[in-house]
């Protein structure tokens, strides 16, 4: 290690405190399971601090599955490229850091701290005037969608890809225009917030689409691509759906995730190496492709071969079928609908060869959390009900009670504590040869699993 890696390293301990304390502030604030159907108050805060936002291109990533993935996927082929770039995506696993990326990295402490103190004063005006009007204070999400454009125009970066926290129209990173509008797949989450039909979901969706932009989707349901098209149509921009505008035209297994080929808007691309698993993550890696075709030539030209192998064969999507323990093996996967569950399903059929399973489950309360089990039930030897640490995680014997008619009383098994969970999960695995341990139902049940497992040093 060099010196100046060493002082990196002693400043990043130095500042660790004032990050966590400036994460404790955001966490002070109303909590993302409570988005606030409004844009004003988060562009005023970034008008206040000279618009940030406008300083860099935008790439905005939305949908209901694969969008974190696929946004990863589109800044590490634009890092490939050559460009700076800046990554914004929600939730994280164990580090707040991990949201907002700076050049393939998670923002460091000192960085996230000062960018934190620098826009307080004006975080504290735009709440003086909410509360004044009787509303709320910037929420967790809409403050720290402001530290994220403030540290990406502070980094500088060339482009940003950003993706919505969870809505579209009304989500926080809307007061920024993005160039392109990217849609992965759309699909039923979140109803309470978003509507409880496909159109309802879509629509709500479609509100990042902005004058002249293009948009870049993967398929999606009829009822989805009417809603797509029609907010195209009113803004003037532009609509490239799959498979017809691009593709994914072959995928095969490969030794530590797959070998793909994709038929670009631009280009043809293949034998190209990613290191993920599932052919889910091989369409998001042809949305990903898509949109950079767009972002860099307006879909006419066609994309550095030796750059898109580079691009995606060193693409990371932390917590989405996730090795991080073997002896036994223990998988992490982020599914928390069925859309996910039925991803992730299909996955561990096609890339795995394992005899039995046990998912270790925690669910939180605005899920179908029948659904999520109904998708894993055909695999599953055992579920170890259990809870994540969110305080809208449904507690166990309550989850327990719904897995039982759609498992059976016998696969059904109750923990109050995750580590507990997990420890008779590996145990179980462990006496058997071809068993496997798949931790998944909730990002922060994953983001546990991971934490816990890097501890303990299960691999």
């Amino acid at each position: 290690m060099t010196d100046d890696e060493d002082a990196f390293d002693l400043e990043e301990v130095e500042y660790r405190a004032a990050a966590d304390a400036a994460y404790q502030a955001l966490l002070d604030r109303m909590g993302e399971s409570q988005p606030q159907p409004r844009l004003e108050p988060t562009r005023k805060a970034a008008e206040l601090l000279g618009d940030p936002h406008r300083a860099y291109p935008i790439i905005h990533v939305t949908g209901t599955n694969g969008k974190t993935s696929t946004s990863r996927m589109i800044e590490s082929i634009l890092r490939a490229h050559g460009l700076r770039t800046g990554l914004l995506t929600s939730p994280h696993l164990v580090r707040v850091n991990e949201r907002i990326m700076i050049d393939g990295a998670p923002i460091s402490n000192r960085a996230f701290a000062q960018n934190w103190d620098d826009i307080q004063p004006y975080l504290a005006i735009v709440d003086a005037e909410l509360v004044a009007a009787g509303d709320e204070p910037l929420t967790f999400f809409e403050a720290l969608t402001v530290l994220a454009f403030a540290s990406f125009a502070d980094a500088p970066v060339d482009v940003v890809v950003r993706e919505v926290g969870m809505r579209g129209e009304w989500d926080s990173t809307n007061v920024a225009d993005g160039q392109v509008a990217v849609f992965s797949p759309i699909a039923l989450d979140h109803v309470h917030r978003l509507g409880s039909t496909i159109s309802q979901i879509a629509r709500t969706k479609a509100g990042i689409i902005k004058p002249l932009a293009a948009v870049v989707s993967a398929q999606q349901l009829p009822e989805a691509v009417t809603q797509l098209e029609e907010a195209a149509e009113l803004s003037e921009a532009t609509l490239a759906f799959e498979p017809t505008a691009f593709a994914l035209t072959s995928s095969a297994v490969a030794v530590g995730g797959q070998q793909v080929s994709i038929r670009g808007i631009a280009g043809q691309y293949d034998d190209l190496f990613l290191p993920l698993y599932g052919d889910h993550q091989g369409h998001n890696a042809a949305l990903a492709v898509a949109a950079v075709e767009t972002f860099l030539g307006n879909g006419s030209q066609a994309l550095d071969h030796d750059v898109l192998t580079e691009g995606l064969g060193t693409v990371t999507s932390p917590g989405r079928l996730q090795l991080v323990g073997i002896e036994p093996t223990v998988l992490v996967d982020a599914a928390h609908n069925p859309h996910g569950a039925a991803s992730l399903a299909a996955a561990l059929r096609t890339y795995f060869d394992f005899d039995e399973y046990c998912f270790v489950v925690g669910i939180l309360t605005d899920k179908d959390a029948e659904g999520i089990l109904e998708q894993l039930r055909p695999l599953a030897a055992r579920f170890h009900i259990t809870r994540s640490p969110s305080d809208r995680s449904i507690p166990p014997h309550e989850l327990a009670d719904r897995a039982m008619p759609v498992a059976g009383q016998e696969l059904v098994h109750e923990y109050d504590s995750f580590e507990e969970a997990v420890d008779e999960a590996r145990e179980w695995a462990v006496h058997a040869p071809r068993r496997a341990v798949v931790v998944t139902g909730s990002i922060t049940l994953v983001g546990e699993a991971i934490a816990l497992g890097t501890a303990e040093g299960w691999k």
